[in-house]
């Protein structure tokens, strides 16, 4: 399932458990398929993370691979 599928998903399963008229045990159930797609959308997005490098300057001319970090404009450290 890709991220879009799943995100999609929990969407769904989301607004049928906000309506609040499902029986209790389809609840129950759209509650853990809501939980099974956060843990997959969660996992993803880490696999995403994991592969995003920066290309940085490393001061002689040429370049070095650096992990992404959340937050960071791609400002040199001076």
């Amino acid at each position: 399932m890709s991220f879009e599928e799943a995100l999609a998903r929990l969407e769904a399963v989301v607004a049928r458990l906000e309506k609040g008229d499902e029986p209790l045990e389809t609840a129950l159930e759209l509650f853990e398929e809501g939980i099974r797609l956060s843990r997959l959308l969660t996992a993803k997005l880490e696999e995403a993370q994991a592969r995003i490098d920066e290309v940085v300057a490393d001061g002689a001319g040429g370049t070095v691979l650096r992990p992404f970090e959340p937050g960071d404009a791609g400002e040199d450290d001076a």
